[in-house]
Protein backbone atom coordinates (compact mmCIF):
# COMPACT_ATOMS: atom_id res chain seq x y z
CA UNK A 1 0.00 0.00 0.00
CA UNK A 2 1.37 3.39 -0.96
CA UNK A 3 1.30 6.38 1.39
CA UNK A 4 -1.52 8.02 -0.61
CA UNK A 5 -3.66 4.88 -0.23
CA UNK A 6 -2.80 4.73 3.47
CA UNK A 7 -4.04 8.28 3.96
CA UNK A 8 -7.18 7.72 1.88
CA UNK A 9 -8.14 4.72 3.98
CA UNK A 10 -7.69 6.66 7.20
CA UNK A 11 -9.67 9.64 5.96
CA UNK A 12 -12.59 7.55 4.68
CA UNK A 13 -12.89 5.03 7.50
CA UNK A 14 -15.77 5.76 9.87
CA UNK A 15 -14.27 6.06 13.35
CA UNK A 16 -17.61 5.19 14.94
CA UNK A 17 -17.33 1.68 13.53
CA UNK A 18 -13.97 1.28 15.27
CA UNK A 19 -14.12 3.43 18.42
CA UNK A 20 -10.52 2.58 19.28
CA UNK A 21 -9.02 3.00 15.80
CA UNK A 22 -5.71 4.47 16.96
CA UNK A 23 -3.33 6.80 15.17
CA UNK A 24 0.14 6.44 16.70
CA UNK A 25 2.38 9.45 16.11
CA UNK A 26 6.02 8.35 16.17
CA UNK A 27 7.74 5.06 15.33
CA UNK A 28 10.29 4.99 18.13
CA UNK A 29 10.46 2.25 20.72
CA UNK A 30 7.29 3.40 22.47
CA UNK A 31 5.21 3.82 19.32
CA UNK A 32 6.30 0.54 17.79
CA UNK A 33 5.70 -1.44 20.98
CA UNK A 34 2.30 0.21 21.35
CA UNK A 35 1.37 -0.88 17.83
CA UNK A 36 2.25 -4.48 18.69
CA UNK A 37 0.27 -4.33 21.93
CA UNK A 38 -2.77 -2.86 20.22
CA UNK A 39 -2.60 -5.41 17.41
CA UNK A 40 -2.48 -8.27 19.90
CA UNK A 41 -5.52 -6.78 21.65
CA UNK A 42 -7.45 -6.62 18.37
CA UNK A 43 -7.43 -2.82 18.24
CA UNK A 44 -6.84 -1.28 14.82
CA UNK A 45 -3.91 1.13 14.63
CA UNK A 46 -1.61 2.91 12.19
CA UNK A 47 1.68 4.70 12.72
CA UNK A 48 3.02 7.85 11.15
CA UNK A 49 6.66 8.86 11.40
CA UNK A 50 8.27 12.13 10.35
CA UNK A 51 11.61 10.73 9.17
CA UNK A 52 11.84 9.32 5.62
CA UNK A 53 13.85 6.25 6.70
CA UNK A 54 14.05 4.27 9.92
CA UNK A 55 17.78 3.86 10.48
CA UNK A 56 19.51 1.99 13.35
CA UNK A 57 20.67 5.11 15.19
CA UNK A 58 21.94 5.61 18.71
CA UNK A 59 24.02 3.54 21.07
CA UNK A 60 23.22 1.21 23.94
CA UNK A 61 20.17 1.00 26.17
CA UNK A 62 19.04 -1.43 28.84
CA UNK A 63 15.71 -3.22 28.91
CA UNK A 64 14.87 -3.85 32.56
CA UNK A 65 12.65 -6.77 33.68
CA UNK A 66 9.38 -4.78 33.78
CA UNK A 67 9.92 -3.87 30.12
CA UNK A 68 11.43 -7.14 28.92
CA UNK A 69 8.43 -8.95 30.39
CA UNK A 70 6.21 -7.01 27.98
CA UNK A 71 8.46 -7.78 25.02
CA UNK A 72 8.48 -11.47 25.94
CA UNK A 73 4.71 -11.38 26.27
CA UNK A 74 4.64 -10.11 22.67
CA UNK A 75 6.72 -13.11 21.56
CA UNK A 76 9.95 -11.16 21.04
CA UNK A 77 12.12 -13.10 23.49
CA UNK A 78 13.89 -15.26 20.86
CA UNK A 79 14.65 -12.22 18.70
CA UNK A 80 16.05 -10.33 21.69
CA UNK A 81 18.22 -13.29 22.64
CA UNK A 82 19.76 -13.29 19.16
CA UNK A 83 20.84 -9.63 19.13
CA UNK A 84 21.20 -8.52 22.76
CA UNK A 85 23.38 -9.37 25.75
CA UNK A 86 21.55 -10.87 28.71
CA UNK A 87 23.01 -8.79 31.51
CA UNK A 88 23.83 -10.75 34.66
CA UNK A 89 25.27 -8.28 37.14
CA UNK A 90 25.55 -4.62 38.04
CA UNK A 91 28.94 -3.65 39.44
CA UNK A 92 29.93 -0.39 41.09
CA UNK A 93 33.51 0.96 41.32
CA UNK A 94 35.16 4.14 42.47
CA UNK A 95 37.45 6.00 40.07
CA UNK A 96 40.45 4.11 41.43
CA UNK A 97 39.02 0.82 40.14
CA UNK A 98 38.07 -0.46 43.59
CA UNK A 99 34.96 -2.62 43.75
CA UNK A 100 32.15 -1.13 45.83
CA UNK A 101 29.32 -3.58 45.24
CA UNK A 102 28.14 -6.37 42.95
CA UNK A 103 24.46 -7.09 42.44
CA UNK A 104 22.93 -9.89 40.33
CA UNK A 105 20.28 -8.63 37.91
CA UNK A 106 17.76 -10.10 35.49
CA UNK A 107 17.43 -13.87 35.53
CA UNK A 108 20.54 -14.11 37.71
CA UNK A 109 18.58 -12.22 40.39
CA UNK A 110 15.60 -14.56 40.16
CA UNK A 111 13.42 -12.66 37.70
CA UNK A 112 11.31 -14.66 35.27
CA UNK A 113 12.75 -12.72 32.31
CA UNK A 114 16.24 -11.42 31.48
CA UNK A 115 17.54 -7.90 31.60
CA UNK A 116 18.89 -7.02 28.16
CA UNK A 117 21.66 -4.67 27.11
CA UNK A 118 21.13 -3.86 23.45
CA UNK A 119 22.00 -1.36 20.75
CA UNK A 120 19.06 0.98 20.43
CA UNK A 121 19.12 0.54 16.66
CA UNK A 122 18.93 -3.24 17.06
CA UNK A 123 15.87 -2.95 19.30
CA UNK A 124 14.14 -0.53 16.96
CA UNK A 125 14.91 -2.73 13.95
CA UNK A 126 13.53 -5.76 15.77
CA UNK A 127 10.32 -3.89 16.58
CA UNK A 128 9.94 -2.48 13.06
CA UNK A 129 10.23 -5.97 11.58
CA UNK A 130 7.63 -7.30 14.02
CA UNK A 131 5.20 -4.47 13.25
CA UNK A 132 5.52 -4.93 9.50
CA UNK A 133 5.22 -8.69 9.80
CA UNK A 134 2.11 -8.58 11.98
CA UNK A 135 0.33 -5.38 10.92
CA UNK A 136 1.47 -5.28 7.28
CA UNK A 137 4.43 -3.90 5.39
CA UNK A 138 2.71 -0.51 5.06
CA UNK A 139 1.67 -0.21 8.70
CA UNK A 140 4.22 2.58 9.21
CA UNK A 141 3.82 5.64 6.98
CA UNK A 142 7.24 7.31 6.80
CA UNK A 143 7.91 10.96 5.90
CA UNK A 144 4.54 11.90 7.43
CA UNK A 145 4.98 14.81 9.82
CA UNK A 146 2.18 15.79 12.18
CA UNK A 147 1.35 19.50 11.90
CA UNK A 148 -1.66 19.76 14.23
CA UNK A 149 -4.82 17.97 15.30
CA UNK A 150 -8.35 18.72 16.43
CA UNK A 151 -11.09 16.54 17.81
CA UNK A 152 -14.82 16.28 18.23
CA UNK A 153 -17.19 13.87 19.96
CA UNK A 154 -16.64 11.20 17.33
CA UNK A 155 -12.89 11.25 16.72
CA UNK A 156 -9.64 13.06 16.02
CA UNK A 157 -8.53 14.72 12.79
CA UNK A 158 -4.78 15.03 12.31
CA UNK A 159 -3.23 17.34 9.74
CA UNK A 160 -0.15 15.63 8.33
CA UNK A 161 2.42 16.80 5.82
CA UNK A 162 4.26 14.54 3.39
CA UNK A 163 5.97 14.97 0.02
CA UNK A 164 2.68 15.53 -1.78
CA UNK A 165 1.40 18.21 0.57
CA UNK A 166 -0.91 18.34 3.55
CA UNK A 167 -3.58 15.75 4.29
CA UNK A 168 -6.17 15.07 6.94
CA UNK A 169 -6.19 11.76 8.78
CA UNK A 170 -9.24 10.68 10.75
CA UNK A 171 -8.98 8.26 13.70
CA UNK A 172 -10.80 7.42 16.88
CA UNK A 173 -7.82 8.08 19.16
CA UNK A 174 -4.45 9.83 18.73
CA UNK A 175 -1.41 8.88 20.83
CA UNK A 176 1.66 11.13 20.90
CA UNK A 177 4.69 8.85 20.93
CA UNK A 178 6.81 11.50 19.24
CA UNK A 179 9.61 11.88 21.75
CA UNK A 180 11.18 14.76 23.62
CA UNK A 181 10.35 17.25 20.84
CA UNK A 182 6.73 16.13 20.73
CA UNK A 183 4.38 18.08 18.49
CA UNK A 184 1.43 16.53 20.32
CA UNK A 185 2.72 17.66 23.72
CA UNK A 186 3.41 21.15 22.38
CA UNK A 187 -0.19 21.53 21.20
CA UNK A 188 -1.63 20.15 24.43
CA UNK A 189 0.64 22.34 26.59
CA UNK A 190 1.55 25.42 24.53
CA UNK A 191 2.68 27.44 27.56
CA UNK A 192 4.83 24.76 29.18
CA UNK A 193 8.17 25.75 30.66
CA UNK A 194 11.29 24.52 28.87
CA UNK A 195 13.79 21.83 29.69
CA UNK A 196 15.62 21.54 33.00
CA UNK A 197 19.37 20.99 32.72
CA UNK A 198 20.84 18.74 35.42
CA UNK A 199 24.27 20.38 35.29
CA UNK A 200 25.81 17.37 33.55
CA UNK A 201 26.47 16.37 29.95
CA UNK A 202 27.14 12.89 28.67
CA UNK A 203 29.30 11.64 25.83
CA UNK A 204 28.49 8.21 24.42
CA UNK A 205 30.19 5.75 22.13
CA UNK A 206 30.48 2.08 21.22
CA UNK A 207 33.77 0.22 20.85
CA UNK A 208 34.64 -3.32 19.83
CA UNK A 209 36.47 -4.75 22.83
CA UNK A 210 37.48 -8.10 24.38
CA UNK A 211 35.15 -9.49 27.04
CA UNK A 212 35.75 -8.03 30.49
CA UNK A 213 34.57 -9.06 33.95
CA UNK A 214 31.69 -11.54 33.45
CA UNK A 215 31.12 -10.60 29.81
CA UNK A 216 27.60 -9.56 30.89
CA UNK A 217 28.40 -6.88 33.47
CA UNK A 218 26.96 -3.38 33.68
CA UNK A 219 29.62 -1.14 35.20
CA UNK A 220 29.03 2.18 36.95
CA UNK A 221 32.22 3.90 38.14
CA UNK A 222 33.48 7.18 39.57
CA UNK A 223 31.19 10.07 40.44
CA UNK A 224 29.90 13.13 38.64
CA UNK A 225 32.10 15.68 40.37
CA UNK A 226 35.27 14.12 38.96
CA UNK A 227 33.79 12.11 36.08
CA UNK A 228 31.48 9.12 35.96
CA UNK A 229 31.33 6.18 33.54
CA UNK A 230 28.67 3.63 32.64
CA UNK A 231 30.02 0.70 30.58
CA UNK A 232 28.36 -2.49 29.34
CA UNK A 233 28.42 -4.84 26.31
CA UNK A 234 25.50 -4.68 23.88
CA UNK A 235 26.45 -7.26 21.22
CA UNK A 236 28.25 -10.56 21.60
CA UNK A 237 30.91 -12.08 19.37
CA UNK A 238 30.95 -9.38 16.72
CA UNK A 239 34.05 -10.79 15.00
CA UNK A 240 33.71 -14.55 15.45
CA UNK A 241 36.51 -14.48 18.03
CA UNK A 242 34.47 -13.48 21.08
CA UNK A 243 34.89 -9.71 20.83
CA UNK A 244 31.92 -7.67 22.05
CA UNK A 245 30.49 -4.32 21.09
CA UNK A 246 30.75 -2.29 24.29
CA UNK A 247 28.66 0.77 25.07
CA UNK A 248 30.21 3.50 27.19
CA UNK A 249 28.82 6.71 28.64
CA UNK A 250 31.00 9.41 30.22
CA UNK A 251 29.37 12.14 32.31
CA UNK A 252 30.90 15.45 33.34
CA UNK A 253 29.82 18.51 35.31
CA UNK A 254 29.90 21.23 32.61
CA UNK A 255 27.71 24.16 31.50
CA UNK A 256 25.04 23.14 29.01
CA UNK A 257 26.59 22.94 25.56
CA UNK A 258 23.68 22.11 23.26
CA UNK A 259 20.01 21.23 22.82
CA UNK A 260 18.33 17.84 23.09
CA UNK A 261 19.61 16.09 19.99
CA UNK A 262 20.37 12.39 20.37
CA UNK A 263 22.42 12.45 17.15
CA UNK A 264 24.69 15.41 17.98
CA UNK A 265 28.32 14.57 17.22
CA UNK A 266 30.81 15.10 20.02
CA UNK A 267 34.54 14.67 20.42
CA UNK A 268 36.34 12.27 22.71
CA UNK A 269 38.90 15.02 23.33
CA UNK A 270 36.20 17.11 25.04
CA UNK A 271 35.58 14.45 27.68
CA UNK A 272 38.54 12.11 28.07
CA UNK A 273 40.69 14.27 30.37
CA UNK A 274 39.28 13.13 33.73
CA UNK A 275 39.50 9.47 32.64
CA UNK A 276 43.09 9.41 31.33
CA UNK A 277 44.39 7.54 34.38
CA UNK A 278 41.56 4.99 34.55
CA UNK A 279 43.79 2.02 33.78
CA UNK A 280 42.27 -0.83 35.77
CA UNK A 281 43.37 -4.46 35.77
CA UNK A 282 39.98 -5.33 34.24
CA UNK A 283 39.64 -2.45 31.73
CA UNK A 284 41.70 0.31 30.09
CA UNK A 285 39.03 3.03 30.05
CA UNK A 286 40.79 5.73 27.97
CA UNK A 287 41.70 3.16 25.33
CA UNK A 288 38.08 2.02 25.24
CA UNK A 289 36.92 5.60 24.73
CA UNK A 290 39.43 6.31 21.97
CA UNK A 291 38.36 3.14 20.17
CA UNK A 292 34.91 4.51 19.30
CA UNK A 293 34.37 5.44 15.66
CA UNK A 294 31.77 8.03 16.63
CA UNK A 295 31.08 9.93 19.84
CA UNK A 296 27.68 11.47 20.57
CA UNK A 297 27.06 14.31 23.03
CA UNK A 298 23.83 14.96 24.92
CA UNK A 299 22.88 17.33 27.76
CA UNK A 300 21.29 15.45 30.65
CA UNK A 301 17.95 17.22 30.80
CA UNK A 302 14.38 16.52 31.74
CA UNK A 303 11.15 18.48 32.16
CA UNK A 304 8.85 19.03 35.10
CA UNK A 305 6.17 16.32 35.25
CA UNK A 306 2.95 17.39 33.58
CA UNK A 307 -0.26 17.82 35.52
CA UNK A 308 -2.22 16.26 32.66
CA UNK A 309 -1.57 13.96 29.69
CA UNK A 310 -5.02 13.16 28.31
CA UNK A 311 -7.36 15.60 26.59
CA UNK A 312 -10.45 13.82 25.30
CA UNK A 313 -9.29 11.34 22.64
CA UNK A 314 -5.63 12.44 22.68
CA UNK A 315 -2.88 11.43 25.10
CA UNK A 316 0.90 11.11 25.43
CA UNK A 317 3.23 8.15 25.90
CA UNK A 318 6.95 7.61 26.60
CA UNK A 319 9.36 10.53 26.27
CA UNK A 320 6.56 12.74 24.99
CA UNK A 321 4.79 12.27 28.32
CA UNK A 322 7.65 12.03 30.81
CA UNK A 323 11.11 12.99 29.51
CA UNK A 324 13.64 12.09 32.20
CA UNK A 325 17.33 12.41 32.91
CA UNK A 326 18.87 9.32 31.24
CA UNK A 327 19.91 7.54 34.41
CA UNK A 328 18.70 4.26 35.81
CA UNK A 329 18.14 2.69 32.37
CA UNK A 330 14.50 3.64 32.50
CA UNK A 331 13.51 5.89 29.58
CA UNK A 332 12.67 3.18 27.06
CA UNK A 333 11.50 0.88 29.83
CA UNK A 334 8.88 3.28 31.14
CA UNK A 335 7.62 3.83 27.58
CA UNK A 336 7.20 0.08 27.11
CA UNK A 337 5.32 -0.20 30.40
CA UNK A 338 3.09 2.69 29.26
CA UNK A 339 2.10 0.69 26.18
CA UNK A 340 0.69 -2.16 28.25
CA UNK A 341 -1.24 0.14 30.56
CA UNK A 342 -2.75 2.09 27.65
CA UNK A 343 -3.69 -1.02 25.70
CA UNK A 344 -5.31 -2.63 28.73
CA UNK A 345 -7.44 0.44 29.34
CA UNK A 346 -8.53 0.70 25.69
CA UNK A 347 -9.39 -2.98 25.65
CA UNK A 348 -11.37 -2.74 28.89
CA UNK A 349 -13.80 0.03 27.92
CA UNK A 350 -15.79 1.08 24.89
CA UNK A 351 -15.34 4.77 25.72
CA UNK A 352 -11.94 5.99 24.51
CA UNK A 353 -12.10 9.18 26.58
CA UNK A 354 -12.56 7.17 29.77
CA UNK A 355 -9.85 4.74 28.68
CA UNK A 356 -7.27 7.48 28.19
CA UNK A 357 -8.17 9.06 31.52
CA UNK A 358 -7.77 5.70 33.28
CA UNK A 359 -4.39 5.16 31.58
CA UNK A 360 -3.22 8.56 32.77
CA UNK A 361 -4.43 7.84 36.30
CA UNK A 362 -2.39 4.66 36.33
CA UNK A 363 0.83 5.99 34.82
CA UNK A 364 1.21 9.76 35.23
CA UNK A 365 2.20 9.96 38.88
CA UNK A 366 4.11 6.67 38.69
CA UNK A 367 6.35 8.05 35.96
CA UNK A 368 6.62 11.44 37.69
CA UNK A 369 8.19 9.63 40.63
CA UNK A 370 10.75 8.09 38.29
CA UNK A 371 11.54 11.53 36.82
CA UNK A 372 12.16 12.84 40.33
CA UNK A 373 14.23 9.94 41.65
CA UNK A 374 16.40 10.01 38.51
CA UNK A 375 17.35 13.57 39.51
CA UNK A 376 18.34 12.67 43.06
CA UNK A 377 18.75 8.98 43.85
CA UNK A 378 19.18 6.71 40.84
CA UNK A 379 21.24 3.53 41.32
CA UNK A 380 24.33 5.71 40.78
CA UNK A 381 23.67 7.28 44.18
CA UNK A 382 25.81 4.47 45.59
CA UNK A 383 28.79 6.12 43.89
CA UNK A 384 27.90 9.49 45.37
CA UNK A 385 27.74 8.07 48.88
CA UNK A 386 31.17 6.45 48.61
CA UNK A 387 32.66 9.57 47.01
CA UNK A 388 31.41 11.79 49.80
CA UNK A 389 32.27 9.44 52.67
CA UNK A 390 35.81 8.78 51.47
CA UNK A 391 36.53 12.34 50.37
CA UNK A 392 37.31 10.94 46.91
CA UNK A 393 40.14 8.78 48.25
CA UNK A 394 40.85 5.05 47.95
CA UNK A 395 39.44 2.93 50.77
CA UNK A 396 40.92 -0.03 52.62
CA UNK A 397 37.65 -1.91 53.15
CA UNK A 398 34.33 -0.91 51.64
CA UNK A 399 32.60 -2.23 54.78
CA UNK A 400 34.25 0.59 56.73
CA UNK A 401 32.72 3.13 54.33
CA UNK A 402 29.17 1.90 53.75
CA UNK A 403 27.26 -1.18 54.80
CA UNK A 404 25.75 -3.76 52.49
CA UNK A 405 22.35 -2.93 53.96
CA UNK A 406 22.73 0.73 52.94
CA UNK A 407 23.82 -0.23 49.44
CA UNK A 408 20.91 -2.61 49.00
CA UNK A 409 18.49 0.00 50.35
CA UNK A 410 19.50 2.50 47.64
CA UNK A 411 19.02 -0.07 44.89
CA UNK A 412 15.85 -1.52 46.36
CA UNK A 413 14.23 1.89 46.69
CA UNK A 414 14.93 2.63 43.04
CA UNK A 415 13.50 -0.72 41.88
CA UNK A 416 10.34 -0.04 43.88
CA UNK A 417 9.81 3.47 42.52
CA UNK A 418 10.58 2.42 38.94
CA UNK A 419 8.19 -0.54 39.21
CA UNK A 420 10.51 -3.47 38.57
CA UNK A 421 11.00 -4.98 42.01
CA UNK A 422 10.28 -8.70 42.03
CA UNK A 423 7.38 -8.06 44.39
CA UNK A 424 5.83 -5.54 42.01
CA UNK A 425 6.15 -7.84 39.00
CA UNK A 426 4.69 -10.79 40.90
CA UNK A 427 1.65 -8.70 41.81
CA UNK A 428 0.84 -7.85 38.19
CA UNK A 429 0.32 -9.93 35.07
Amino acid sequence: MHARTFLYRLEKENPMSHPHDVLVVGAGIGGLTLALQLHEAGIACRLIEAVPRLEPLGVGINVLPHASRELHRLGLGPALARVAVMTREAVFYNRFGQLIYTEPIGEAAGYDVPQYSIHRGDLQTLLVEAVRDRLGVDAIALAHRLIAFDQDERGVTATVENRSGRHRIRAGVLIGCDGVHSTVRAQLHPDEDGVRYSGYTMWRGVTEWPRFLSGASMVRAGWLTTGKMVIYPIRDNVDGAGTQLVNWVAELDVPQRGDRDWTLNGSVQDVIGPFENWHFDWLDVPALMRGAEQVLEYPMVDQEPLGRWSFGRVTLLGDAAHPMVPRGSNGAGQAIVDTRALTDRLRATGDPVSALAAYEAQRREATAQVVRINRTNPPDAILREVYERTGDQPFNRIEDVISVAELEAVLGRYRTVAGYSKEALRSTT
